[in-house]
């Protein structure tokens, strides 16, 4: 028996990998987020598997599932919206799961911020530009951050930042990034990426926050902030340069 963590994308059904896929459809136990997970994803589980919807469960209970499914020898499939790595919460769970002796697995899955610079179609790190993304979010009812990482100290590094978790906050992180980037720094919202109702905000930390106040959004969205998002006169990089040494030692 196995519970395999799973990445179901950043909510498009076909955005789940391969792997993922397969996985959910021999898997008799399905744990999976009501709130964030595609009900389409369900289709793709075993016809008599037991699906637990887990948007009201708390960990212990979320564990007992797991402990149930290891008792009767199945496998489960935890699906995670976005990518396990990112804000998903697998981290108290294998730590439970290390304690019961109970094996698991992680399958990777497709994260919010690139399916997020997918529907802005752009890239996030361009040459002479900016080389560095920081995933970050803000402390405000939610786990306290730990020292050194709030906005005001990651903004002075000038590099793209993702926030995920803040857009009840906008003004707020706007405060505290124009210091660093300036009034004109370029802004993206992106609320339900891949998804059929996809709503994508562009500004400048100018005005961001209130697109955002205006369209309503609270959840289900990161903000992009940096010079890469508006950047058209850069140098092309050495990856497909004429130049480039061929030779492969």
């Amino acid at each position: 028996m196995t519970v395999y963590f799973i990445g179901a994308g950043p909510g498009a059904a076909d955005l789940i990998t391969v792997r993922g896929a397969r996985t959910l459809a021999a898997a008799p136990v399905c744990l999976y987020a009501g709130s964030l997970v595609p009900r389409e994803l369900l289709a793709e589980c075993p016809p008599d598997a037991r699906l637990v919807d887990t948007s009201q469960l708390n960990l212990d209970e979320i564990i007992a599932e797991f402990v149930r499914a290891h008792e009767a020898g199945q496998d489960v499939a935890r699906l995670h919206s976005g990518d396990p790595s990112i804000f998903s919460a697998v981290a108290e769970q294998m730590r439970r799961l290390d304690a019961a002796g109970i094996p698991y697995e992680v399958v990777p899955g497709v994260p919010a911020f690139a399916a997020a610079a997918a529907a802005l179609k752009r890239e996030l790190t361009v040459p002479t530009v900016g080389q560095t993304v920081i995933l970050t979010r803000i402390a405000q009812q939610a786990t306290p951050m730990p020292p050194g990482e709030d906005l005001a100290t990651l903004g002075r590094s000038g590099a793209l930042l993702v926030l995920h978790l803040a857009t009840r906050y906008a003004e707020r992180v706007v405060d505290e990034l124009l210091p660093h980037y300036g009034a004109d720094c370029p802004v993206a919202v992106v609320a339900m990426a891949s998804r059929p109702d996809e709503l994508i905000l562009r500004g400048t930390l100018a005005d961001i926050a209130g697109q955002v106040k205006a369209a309503g959004l609270v959840r289900t969205a990161v903000i992009v902030v940096g010079r890469t998002l508006g950047a058209e006169q850069f140098r092309d990089s050495h990856l497909y340069s004429a130049e480039r040494d061929r030779h492969v030692c």
